[in-house]
């Protein structure tokens, strides 16, 4: 099983994020570094979730955004490691439409449940995969860090 290593404040923002943002889904970008059996976070970026029709259950980040965050990353010496968002009043697990949204094969889904506006539950996931139509999620450990 792979890892994901998230610093404490990056995981408290991602969490304070989904909270000022219920009942809406939050979104963002995790920036880092591959380590052998995962990936290491040291920066979490804040993203607009684009989505006007069904902001309560589903996200996009805008392309310009997203390269906006690229560009940060590599400014940094960074990769996109991977995104996060929330699901309000919904387990912090994978949906189908997640699944189906997610393209960054190799990356990690951070997923938040927010409970009465409240975060409760964080999980990680591995797109895992060669290509588009193979891709799954994989559970990863998540550990939060003190650097």
């Amino acid at each position: 099983m792979s890892r994901l290593r998230l610093p404490r404040a990056v995981y408290e923002a991602v969490c304070a994020h989904g909270e000022e943002t219920y009942p809406f889904e939050c979104c963002g970008a995790l920036l880092g570094r591959r380590i052998e059996d995962g990936w290491e976070i040291e920066v979490g970026m804040r993203a607009q979730n684009s989505r006007t029709d069904s902001a309560h259950n589903r996200y996009s980040i805008a392309a310009d955004e997203l390269v906006r965050i690229e560009r940060e990353a590599r400014n940094l010496g960074l990769e996109i490691g991977g995104f996060y968002h929330s699901h309000p009043g919904h387990p912090a697990r994978w949906s189908a439409t997640d699944l189906e949204e997610a393209h960054w094969i190799g990356c990690c889904y951070v997923i938040t449940e927010i409970d009465h506006g409240k975060a409760v539950k964080t999980n990680s996931f591995l797109l895992a995969g060669a290509v588009e139509e193979d891709k799954r999620f994989e559970t990863q450990t998540l550990e939060v860090f003190e650097p």
